[in-house]
């Protein structure tokens, strides 16, 4: 049958006529659109969407996925604008092509860049719509079966993007059957050597065990034909790409690979399952902690079974599913099984919602991440094949990848609950907020309004949308500590001048924004503070136009000594100050004022301070040599210690002592008692004494003093020096 008689035939036998008419035109306007064009085979263009349009009718899509599937191409690669095909096909056809097309029209700076952008596009296009998403998977599973054609570098791309991308987004929406092939077809193309041995391997076991696994098959049915349990009864075989992941993550060879044969169950109802489980269990000893009721608790993709491990006779486990109907229907189908089954299925609604729902935390972080690259790189992350289920203290159930802390859970309830976790309990023990998470696990967190997210959570939590949320909040912190500090050098220079930013007339601060291309005070007050620009020349800005010549004057020469002005550095100007009031440093500006590791300054320290742009101020002992090469530049600031600051900075010690066994015990406790930390240490064994290098956390130089004096005291010390430069 040609394809298109096959695509009717398939779509008459659930559309009414009226729906046919309309997908008639769509092939004929698609037809006529990409008239000359060809695939890279050879087969005229139109081949594709045909195509794709019969996998949707084989899913039993609605009239619109099959017309935007025909038309699916015809924005991205040919003169066809969007307002074309709404005025002939209507706005929810036109919304669904759209959604599926590439930004053909942008230019990007890389592909990666690329990638990112489109992948973002769709992601909007599937929130408004969920068909989007299931047109694009149809579209590249043609795509991948018909590569041969293509060039082994562009083969190799596309098969990668498959593996990261596409084949992950099936699962999650519990498109099994989909998801396999897209795999299969994704490392037979990129790994094509691995695939053929692993597939020949599978294939030799399967001929020495074919009897073998026969029999047990005909001795599980007996045994449930005599429960009078109705049952049909399939042979599973674990997937090449499965069984390279597994000896991948688990550093196994492909023989110790165990589980690559098993059996599905499906029989009628769910408490036929369960009684099932009980007949293979009397039948076969089962594997200690193998046993999964995703029945009880389905994965986060709509999945449902039972599964348990089997010793068997044959010598390996045996992995054993039992499903209902239904269950199987809705494991092969995912999300599409909302079209396939809608009629009758309730739970092809409750993947549809899990997909929903999942979209949604997706949207949630394209609002925060910061570029179209992060933005993937976090659905990549959450993109994980394997799960944990946790409970809240209230019993609801939590889906999170493998590996996630407890940080992660508290984000999974709410981004606020996370920005304010100090700890957790889990199953009623205090844990730290890094502690990995175990399934059946209850945990609550524990909560601070003084707690805030720190760099450090980014280390250990594991989900995109923690990873999201911690870098939101630390970017939008980052930013009110730049625009405070950069109020504040601003203000001091301005105050050098008898001037106050307050004082700046609405129209002259307006004109300064336009000067710098910002919107906001803010903006320019983040600049300063990042160091991106220098509070002196701002003020230098202010005051040349304070200082403007009537309009009747030369405005060349007032523009030309405006410009000499500007690019003079402040020490050569004759009435330049060589530094303005000392700047109060106070500890707790967070990552736009940071302290030099070359002599890591402490509250007491005569200090000076130098601009680095995107850093904010870099802080330095006055003394430090790093500090010449800024000598009377106007990156150099005067600053100084706020009056009773507090906090724990860090300062390098270099301790000689004698060569025996228990030394740094002793110098350790010594520190501790006098209540500093020790947050780096390095020893080394030399001919007559050991030396250790040791970063220890104090609150001043007197608390330093203080340590260092009951250091010198210990008989087991030779000399005690503070490390600078």
């Amino acid at each position: 049958m040609e394809p298109i008689d096959q695509l009717f035939d398939s779509l008459s036998s659930y559309l009414p006529h009226g729906d046919l008419g309309r997908i008639r035109h769509a092939l004929d306007y698609s037809n006529a659109a990409h008239q000359g064009q060809s695939r890279a085979s050879g087969e005229a263009y139109i081949s594709h969407p045909i195509a794709v349009a019969q996998q949707l009718a084989d899913m039993r899509m609605d009239a619109d996925s099959i017309q935007a599937a025909l038309l699916h191409d015809v924005i991205e690669d040919t003169a066809t604008g969007r307002h074309h095909l709404e005025a002939s096909f209507g706005p929810d056809v036109a919304q669904l092509v759209d959604g599926v097309s590439k930004l053909t029209q942008v230019t990007f700076a890389s592909r990666e860049q690329a990638q990112a952008e489109n992948f973002r596009k769709m992601l909007l296009a599937m929130s408004e719509d969920l068909r989007v998403i299931i047109i694009k998977l149809s579209d590249r599973l043609h795509n991948m079966r018909t590569l041969a054609a293509l060039t082994p570098d562009k083969r190799r791309r596309i098969a990668r993007e498959t593996l990261e991308i596409y084949a992950p987004i099936a699962q999650r929406l519990g498109m099994h059957t989909m998801r396999l092939e897209l795999e299969e077809l994704g490392f037979k193309t990129l790994y094509p050597m691995r695939y053929r041995v692993l597939n020949e391997a599978v294939k030799r076991a399967r001929g020495n065990r074919k009897d073998l696994l026969l029999k047990i098959e005909q001795t599980i049915g007996q045994r449930i034909e005599d429960e009078g349990i109705s049952y049909r009864i399939k042979s599973r075989e674990k997937h090449v790409y499965s069984i390279y992941q597994k000896m991948l993550q688990k550093h196994k060879s492909f023989n110790e690979v165990l589980d690559v044969y098993g059996f599905r169950v499906i029989v009628q109802s769910v408490d036929h399952c369960y009684r099932t489980l009980g007949i293979l269990h009397n039948l076969y000893k089962p594997v200690p902690n193998k046993f999964k009721d995703y029945i009880a608790i389905p994965k986060a993709n709509g999945y449902q079974a039972l599964h348990t491990t089997l010793f068997t006779p044959i010598g390996i486990p045996v992995e054993t599913q039992m499903q209902t109907e239904e269950m199987e229907r809705i494991a092969k189908a995912g999300i599409a099984a909302h079209w396939l089954y809608k009629s009758h299925e309730e739970n092809g609604e409750h993947t549809h919602q899990r997909a929903t729902e999942w979209l949604q935390q997706l949207l949630e972080l394209q609002h925060q991440a910061g570029s179209s690259e992060e933005f993937l790189e976090h659905v990549k992350v959450d993109l994980f094949p394997d799960e944990v289920y946790v409970f809240t203290p209230s019993g609801e159930i939590k889906t999170l990848p493998s590996g996630a802390t407890a940080l992660d859970f508290a984000y999974s309830v709410h981004s606020k609950l996370g920005n304010r976790s100090v700890a957790a309990k889990i199953d009623q023990r205090l844990a730290s907020l890094s502690t990995s998470l175990h399934s059946g696990a209850t945990v609550e967190i524990i909560t601070s309004r003084l707690s805030n997210p720190t760099p450090h959570w980014l280390n250990f939590v594991t989900t995109g949308r923690a990873r999201s949320a911690i870098r939101h909040f630390l970017k939008n912190l980052n930013r009110d500590r730049s625009v405070e500090l950069g109020h504040r050098l601003l203000s001091a220079a301005l105050e050098e001048h008898k001037l106050s930013l307050e004082g700046l007339p609405a129209e002259r601060l307006q004109r300064l924004l336009d000067d710098y291309n910002h919107d906001t005070l803010d903006d320019l007050l983040e600049q300063i503070g990042l160091g991106n620009r220098m509070a002196a020349l701002v003020v230098k800005r202010v005051l040349a136009e304070e200082q403007a010549p009537e309009p009747d004057r030369n405005r060349a020469q007032y523009a030309l000594r405006r410009m000499l002005r500007s690019v003079t550095p402040n020490w050569l100007r004759s009435d330049a100050k060589p530094f303005g009031k000392p700047l109060a440093i106070r500890g707790t500006e967070g990552m736009v004022v940071s302290f030099g590791k070359c002599c890591r300054p402490i509250p007491g320290d005569p200090i000076r301070g130098h601009v680095s742009a995107g850093r904010g101020i870099v802080i330095h002992v006055e003394n430090c040599p790093n500090m010449k090469h800024y000598m009377g530049r106007d990156e150099l600031l005067e600053v100084q210690w706020e009056e009773g600051i507090a906090g724990s900075f860090p300062v390098d010690l270099r301790i000689e002592a004698e060569t025996r066994q228990g030394v740094l015990a002793v110098l350790a406790s010594v520190i501790a008692d006098e209540g500093a930390n020790i947050s780096q240490i390095h020893s080394e064994d030399r001919e007559e004494s050991a030396i250790s290098d040791i970063t220890i956390d104090v609150t001043d130089r007197v608390h330093l003093a203080q340590v260092i004096k009951r250091l010198r005291a210990l008989k087991e010390v030779k000399k005690i020096t503070r490390k600078r430069g």
